[in-house]
């Protein structure tokens, strides 16, 4: 089999003898390999090579001209030849038989064991595959690969119960992912695994996962309604504790025996309020608390006939005056709170037995129909009548309640459709109803709206514009009690920083003083024959008011305390100035119009008086 060729040069002339004649032979490297002298091709001279036994040759190669006789020149090279792999070698497990010892609580899915099959090839002719070919009928184990380090972990499928199985004896096999490259089969190597179950401290273990119960609602206190059972599987039997799960029974329905698991009950029971009652019920070691299992305890309660029959809603009856005998007033039926397995049969009666007015009739369904006996009912005379009905289920003991049908009599049209049931519909007129009555009665109030407008503006048209009536004549008094900061000025200043001490707190009111003279009032004059003199009228009334001393605006006192000595703002006023060596000019104060011009004048005198 070839493996690769070299190749030498030389320098010298190939047509001059032989001194380029190149003659090829190995040096180092046999028996394995061997060259061919003239082409240099290095081939496998000894069959069988292992890689597993040596991967790695170095191959020395001479080259000699002169074809190789004595004188000639030569050279060597040195080839590495590495061995590739092949898929020679089968997996080999280290040891044939392994034995695990797994603790009964191990969780599924995780590992009870490794083993490993080792393989002389190398990379993809060195994996395997594991799987158990015998030992394992129930499936409880599998046993897959680690690609990293190409290991078998054993895992649980299923859990496992010391108490039911000790031992498991497993049948694995390694088997290459390649084929072989001799005989085209996968190699593959088995191994026998012994797996010993250990005993574990697990919680009791119920005889069924849940349970179901009846009993009936009329059950006494105390009465056993059925009992659980749970046992410890463990080579020690401990004893067993069982306890209702509080959080399951908050009323606290139900009681429990902590020896032997009977259940009994605890407070009266109500099918009708509820059916099912759902606890849980747990089940301890006593030699190890904390070992608890639960189960669920379903209690059905069972009916008894201990609810009367009785109307299916509230019923009010409507009864036409015009009706004639027999006919159907109101259809009745009835409601149980019992659930009886035959189903309901009620049983209706009047309490009265001869009732001269109404009568029932069986409608053969569970429901009755109230029937008339005559046609002379009328609203004048009774208005509502009350008829009792006894209803009886036939439950056992039979349960009856007594329900009372309010029948109204009312008034009708022929066709015999209700229309009022009021005994005041009678002052309307026959045939008339309450909605015509209504915009009667909107109309008559328009009318009475319309008319007392109308009449309001008559009223007001027809008044004098004159008041001829003396006593009828009003003065109306104004108050102008505003102080301003001048005659142009509105806004100049702010009145507050010119406040007094003394009434800074507060407002400084007017004090009015009213006179002591007293105005005798005037005789009132009469008017001449020919009406009242307009012109003189108002004369009249101009000097009454002239000379009246009574009359207001008052003499009155105003205190103006804003400004001067002891004040905030101190004195503002300049005419103390006059006396004082200011050299203030006041000439501007005729630049401000004829109203200023007097006081400049007074300033310019004052002036004048001083340089003087």
């Amino acid at each position: 089999m070839s493996v690769t060729r070299v190749t030498a040069t030389d320098a010298d002339d190939p047509v001059y003898g032989n001194s380029a004649k190149l003659v090829y032979s190995i040096l180092e490297g046999q028996p394995y390999f061997s060259i061919d002298q003239t082409t240099a091709i290095i081939r496998v001279a000894l069959a069988g090579m292992d890689r597993e036994m040596r991967e790695e040759y170095l191959v020395v190669i001479q080259a000699k001209d002169m074809g190789g006789h004595m004188g000639g020149l030569s050279g060597t090279t040195t080839v590495t030849v590495t061995l590739t792999d092949i898929n020679d070698n089968p997996p080999k497990f280290t040891k044939g038989s392994y034995e695990f010892q797994i603790p009964e609580d191990l969780g599924i899915g995780k590992p009870g064991g490794r083993v490993k099959a080792n393989d002389r090839d190398i990379g993809e002719n060195a994996k395997s595959t594991y799987s158990i070919i015998g030992g394992d009928e129930k499936d409880v184990f599998e046993i897959v690969t680690d690609a990293q380090s190409q290991e078998g972990i054993l895992r649980l499928k299923k859990p496992l119960d010391f108490e039911s199985k000790e031992f498991y004896n497993l049948t694995i096999v390694a088997t290459n992912i390649r084929s072989d490259s001799i005989t085209g089969g996968p190699y593959m190597d088995q191994a026998m695994i012994k797996i010993v179950v250990q005993d574990a401290d697990e919680p009791p273990v119920f005889t069924k996962p849940s349970y179901l119960f009846d009993v009936h609602e009329n059950a006494a206190i105390n009465t056993i309604i059925g009992a659980v059972a749970a046992r410890d599987q463990d080579v020690i039997h401990s004893q067993v504790r069982y306890f209702i799960d509080r959080h399951t029974d908050l009323e606290r329905q139900f009681n429990i025996n902590v020896d032997d698991g009977k259940i009994t009950l605890a407070k009266p029971l109500d099918r009708e309020t509820d059916m099912w009652h759902n606890i849980t019920v747990t089940a301890t070691e006593v030699r190890n608390h904390s070992q608890i299992s639960r189960a669920i305890v379903a209690i059905k309660v069972l009916d008894i006939n201990d609810n009367a029959p009785e109307f299916a809603t509230e019923y009010e009856a409507f009864l036409c005056e015009n009706g004639r005998p027999g006919q159907v007033i109101q259809t009745i039926s009835a409601v149980d709170k019992d659930n009886p397995v035959q189903g309901h049969t009620f049983h209706y009666r009047l309490e009265t037995l001869n009732n001269p007015n109404f009568t029932i009739k069986n409608n053969l369904d569970n429901s009755i129909s109230v029937l008339a006996k005559h046609d002379s009912f009328r609203r004048q005379k009774q208005e509502t009548y009350l008829l009792p009905i006894v209803v009886t289920d036939d439950g056992e003991p039979p349960m009856s309640s007594t329900n009372t049908l309010t029948i109204r009599v009312c008034g009708c049209s022929r066709e015999g459709i209700v229309q009022s049931c009021n005994v005041e519909a009678f002052v309307l007129p026959i045939g008339l109803s309450m909605g015509a009555l209504i915009a009667i009665l909107a109309c008559i109030i328009l009318l009475l709206v319309i008319v007392v407008l109308f009449v309001t503006l008559r009223r007001h048209k027809n008044e004098p514009l004159i008041i001829k009536d003396d006593e009828d004549v009003r003065e109306n008094i104004i108050r102008y009690d505003d102080e301003g900061g001048g005659e142009e000025d509105t806004e100049a200043f702010d009145i507050a920083t010119l406040q007094n001490p003394d009434g800074i707190n507060g407002y400084l009111p007017r004090k009015d003083i009213k006179p002591d003279l007293q105005f005798m009032p005037r005789q009132g004059q009469h008017s001449g024959p020919n009406g009242v003199d307009v012109d003189e009228f108002i004369n009249v009334r101009l000097h009454e008011a002239d000379n009246d001393p009574t009359a207001p605006p008052y003499d009155s006192i105003q205190i103006y305390g804003y400004e001067g000595r002891g004040s905030i703002a101190g004195s503002l006023s300049s005419l103390e100035t006059a006396s004082s060596d200011s050299d203030q000019n006041y000439d501007y104060l005729r630049e401000w119009g004829p109203r200023f011009r007097r006081l400049g004048e007074l300033y310019s005198v004052g002036e004048s008086d001083r340089e003087t």
